[in-house]
């Protein structure tokens, strides 16, 4: 009985505790779930402010390269138009450079006429004093023939009472002797004068001739001083404007970085928002931003020549060529149709490395339709060989043939150098058809 009794009052406890207990263990887990949320919202705040505290100091660090970045592009735009007053004033020079050399050319052309005519001169001089040395001995001989005769004069003769006839017979060659004498004097004598006029007459056009070309070479040097100095300015301001782009693409790369890094922060900082609200949402958020935040290989956009492909071409002359034409002037290939430059777009030629002054021939028959300085290439002569076909010679130091002037395959047309703005002495060489550049070397054998 006591058994019994013990075992109710035991299940009655049991019963009577339990909801007591459960409710305390509810509140004891209840406590320590706020605890751990309130920890976990603490570190999440934290994590925010940071980031937000990276946005801001990166903003601010953008801000200061975006500033930096513009005022190096306000230089870089003075550098280019000071470059771009250089190279005109470079331009003008050996614009000028050539015409010198042009007149140089012509004057040396008449310098060679006047040696011809001196040498003409001379043949003359000699052939005069041949025949000044014929009629002195002629003049002798006379007076030898008066010597042997006595001397006799016509007084004595009339009156020396011999026989009429002999007297009129003496006389008479007594005038052909006397005339012959005074013709031959009168012929020496202009001869002489002739051969002293023709001689100051050459005299005097040597001296002018080469005090023209004194003078034409004075101001070719003081040209060339003036080339000189033009192209050291030129050169030491593309250094600077190189230096300066460099430093921009610097500064544009790195402000790059700074913006991409502050979107990643903006993402950051909503995926954290978000997560606060939603954990399934930040796991997205976060697998999203680690996807998006692999990076992506960016692409150069280069301009290339693109291969311009050539119909082969036996209806013109010219067309019938390709393959064989001569290279227009000795030297080294140093750059390439296709190749690209150093400032961005590619050749649509070739650059033939030589030394200043080199000749430039003529590929081919043809009319040279262009002749003149052009910004960018420099002295440049153009030739039509018919049918919409071209050939440009570029870089050159001086042109040698004008606008309209016809020219043979093989013909001087220029003289190699660096009139462009080019740092290296050569000619540049394209070839067109109908407007198109072509490869030079599926032309030149």
């Amino acid at each position: 009985m006591k058994k019994i009794f013990f075992l109710f009052f035991l299940l009655a406890f049991t019963v009577a505790t339990f909801p007591a207990a459960q409710a305390a263990n509810k509140t004891e887990t209840s406590g320590k779930q706020q605890q751990t949320s309130r920890k976990t919202a603490g570190k999440r705040t934290s994590r925010q402010g940071s980031t937000t505290r990276q946005k801001q100091a990166a903003e601010a660090e953008q801000k200061k390269l975006h500033r930096q970045l513009n005022t190096l592009k306000k230089e870089i735009n003075r550098t280019e138009k000071a470059k771009g007053k250089a190279a005109e004033e470079l331009a003008q020079s050996e614009k000028a450079i050539s015409s010198t050399e042009r007149s140089l050319s012509e004057l040396g052309k008449r310098k060679n006429l006047a040696e011809d005519r001196l040498s003409r001169l001379s043949y003359e001089h000699a052939q005069l004093q041949a025949i000044i040395a014929r009629q002195q001995r002629q003049l002798a001989s006379i007076m030898q023939q008066q010597y042997r005769s006595g001397g006799e004069n016509r007084m004595k003769l009339l009156f020396s009472g011999d026989n009429p006839n002999r007297i009129s017979r003496e006389l008479q060659y007594m005038n052909y002797f006397s005339v012959a004498y005074a013709e031959l004097i009168e012929s020496l004598r202009d001869n002489l004068d002739t051969i002293h006029a023709k001689r100051m007459e050459t005299n005097r056009a040597r001296q002018e001739l080469e005090k023209i070309v004194s003078q034409t070479n004075r101001q070719k040097t003081i040209l060339e001083k003036e080339k000189a100095q033009h192209a050291v300015l030129l050169a030491q301001l593309s250094e600077k404007l190189a230096s300066q782009k460099k430093e921009a693409e610097r500064l544009a790369q790195d402000e790059k970085r700074l913006a991409g890094l502050v979107n990643r922060l903006n993402r950051a900082i909503e995926a954290q928002r978000r997560a606060a609200e939603k954990r399934q949402a930040e796991q997205r958020q976060a697998a999203r931003k680690k996807s998006s935040g692999k990076s992506r290989a960016t692409r150069d956009e280069t301009e290339t020549v693109r291969k311009a492909p050539y119909r082969p071409d036996t209806a013109s002359a010219f067309g019938r060529l390709r393959g064989r034409l001569p290279m227009p002037v000795s030297g080294t290939i140093t750059a390439r149709y296709g190749m690209k430059r150093a400032d961005g777009p590619s050749w649509k030629g070739i650059f033939i490395k030589t030394s200043a002054g080199a000749p430039v021939h003529a590929v081919a028959n043809g009319r040279v339709v262009f002749a003149d300085f052009l910004r960018g290439f420099g002295n440049l002569i153009i030739i039509d060989h018919g049918n919409q076909y071209m050939t440009i010679y570029g870089n050159a130091q001086s042109l040698s043939r004008r606008v309209g002037d016809n020219v043979s395959a093989g013909d001087t047309i220029a003289s190699a150098g660096n009139s462009g703005e080019n740092t290296e002495t050569g000619l540049y060489f394209e070839v067109r058809h109908n407007g198109r550049a072509y490869n030079p070397l599926d032309w030149i054998r």
